[in-house]
């Protein structure tokens, strides 16, 4: 079945239930319906066809979902991108992800028109409002028609392109099948926490771009109401939950630290929530406390990845409440597996993993990805026997917890956002000033880890730690720039003169239990 047909069942069930809302339009799954296929057949009427790689690149809006409904109606391809990345990152994407069209803002759509050269393949740029790109948003709907489209992908045909930096520093692409998409739903619907229900109310505070837009389509195929929040703020969350009478929420820890410790927030109507689902990092016992004290006992933590379609464990509501009534050790655990994932904790000969031993985990299931994008053999370093291979370094007892204690790759999680050091070194090496550089991830009570480059500078050089974090700020997005620079005469190395990344890292973390 087409992943479109799902809103169009919904929309027969609760026509009049609000579908998605943000801060300038509210759409009932009737109107959702209704304009995402005009979208879908617009699209077509452009000469584009099914198949077509398309992308979105916004802050969190109306539109966006629209696109996601017609883009499935129309058997096409969406490459999402976020809008917090730099014009030169951007285009990076455009260029590898093969797409014939974007639909963005008109900031986006007037500078992207001056790389016009550097994108031969990419043939229309979409403005949402009436400003910039080759045509106007609301156009493309009057053009299209209300009628369905036909479309009928097969589950292996390719559905989204879901982007993330690769530790080399290169794009990589996980393609995500429309068999993967349908899993997602499949697995939200049965997921051991509490299940969302026709009118609920989802607020998504991260880009739905990003991991928070996995549940757009398990919520439209419930009845729920996806409310769109363009920029974290913490008053304005509490205001929206409070006015909006928001059910469910997914935030990172560093939100949640925020939130708790808002001047004030007893003072706020919170009572509607009936989950709050937090993940990328764990959180220490003490915070847990004081935002069951603030939410209520409705706190579940969940682990995935773009490449397994979103979570794959959860340690449930049931969980946390137990560990806080008696042993918190479980509190450091990113839960079980559920449903149709086969998630497993392997040694070096792909083996189990004996109660306390770490290993890998890895992950198999109707979820996983067909692969990265044009890179087989990135692929291959990921996958084996159908297995994802997620590169986190794990423990399990004997009753499935699994406790995650390092990583194999050197990726650094920070507001939830992915950051390769690689990426960040390769702006860092661009300053003449510059000898040698090591991008590390170190503790931060806020963001769960920071970035700290560690950096030599070239004898008689001098640069301060502000120069350095505003150039990286001018070529990389917000969040992959450095928080902190240390200047030291060296860096460790091996026999073969590599800096050795993982020992500058070890230095910062030095008596923390938890190294990530």
């Amino acid at each position: 079945m087409n992943l479109g047909k799902i809103l169009t069942r919904s929309a027969r069930y609760w026509p009049n239930h609000e579908a998605v809302v943000d801060s300038r339009k509210r759409l009932t799954y009737a109107e959702l319906e209704y304009r995402s296929n005009c979208l879908a057949s617009g699209l077509l009427n452009l000469g584009l066809s099914a198949g077509t790689h398309i992308a979105i690149l916004a802050p969190n809006r109306v539109e966006l979902v629209e696109a996601e409904v017609a883009f499935y109606k129309a058997a096409m391809v969406k490459v999402p991108i976020n809008a917090r990345l730099s014009i030169e990152e951007i285009v990076r994407v455009l260029e590898d992800s093969c797409s014939s069209a974007v639909i963005t803002i008109p900031a986006f759509a007037k500078a992207l028109q001056q790389q016009c050269e550097r994108l031969p393949k990419l043939q229309w740029i979409i403005s949402l409002d009436d400003d910039g790109g080759d045509i106007h948003y609301q156009d493309l709907l009057l053009k299209g028609s209300p009628e369905p489209i036909n479309a009928d992908p097969a589950d292996e045909q390719l559905a989204v392109l879901h982007y993330t930096s690769g530790s080399s520093g290169v794009l990589k692409a996980a393609m995500l099948s429309y068999g993967n998409r349908k899993a997602l739903i499949r697995k939200s619907s049965n997921s051991p926490t509490r299940r969302a229900q026709p009118g609920e109310v989802m607020a998504h505070v991260g880009p739905i771009t990003h991991a928070s837009g996995m549940q757009i389509m398990p919520l439209l195929a419930v009845g729920a109401c996806n409310l769109l929040i363009e920029q974290y703020d913490d008053q304005k969350l509490l205001e929206t939950i409070q006015r909006e009478r928001v059910n469910r929420l997914f935030l990172v820890p560093a939100m949640i630290n925020r939130l708790v410790n808002f001047p004030g927030v007893e003072n706020y109507d919170l009572s509607s929530l009936s989950l709050v689902l937090y993940g990328a990092a764990p959180m220490a016992p003490a915070l847990v406390k004081r935002a069951m004290q603030v939410f209520g006992p409705i706190l579940a933590q969940g682990y995935g990845a773009g490449e397994t379609c979103s979570l794959v464990s959860v340690l449930t509501e049931r969980d946390h409440i137990d560990s806080l009534n008696g042993d918190n050790k479980r509190l450091a655990s990113c839960g079980r597996c559920y449903f149709e994932t086969d998630l497993r904790v392997v040694n070096d000969n792909f083996e189990d993993v004996k109660p306390g031993e770490i290993g890998e985990i890895v992950a198999k299931g109707e979820d996983i990805m067909q692969g990265y994008w044009q890179a087989p053999e990135l692929t291959a370093e990921v996958m084996r026997d159908g297995y994802y291979l997620t590169g986190d370094l794990a423990t399990v007892d004997e009753l499935g917890y699994i406790f995650i204690v390092d990583r194999k790759k050197e990726m650094i999680i920070s507001g939830g956002f992915n950051v390769y050091p690689t990426e960040v070194e390769q702006v860092l090496y661009s300053l003449p000033q510059i000898f040698e550089a090591a991008v590390v991830g170190v503790p931060d009570e806020q963001w769960g880890e920071a970035i700290k480059a560690v950096v030599v500078l070239k004898p008689g050089q001098q640069l301060s730690a502000e120069e350095i974090i505003q150039y990286c700020g001018q070529h990389l997005a917000g969040f992959k720039k450095p928080r902190s620079v240390d200047f030291v005469n060296e860096l460790p190395k091996n026999p073969n003169g590599k800096v050795v990344r993982r020992l500058v890292r070890d230095a910062y973390w030095q008596g923390v239990a938890r190294k990530i």
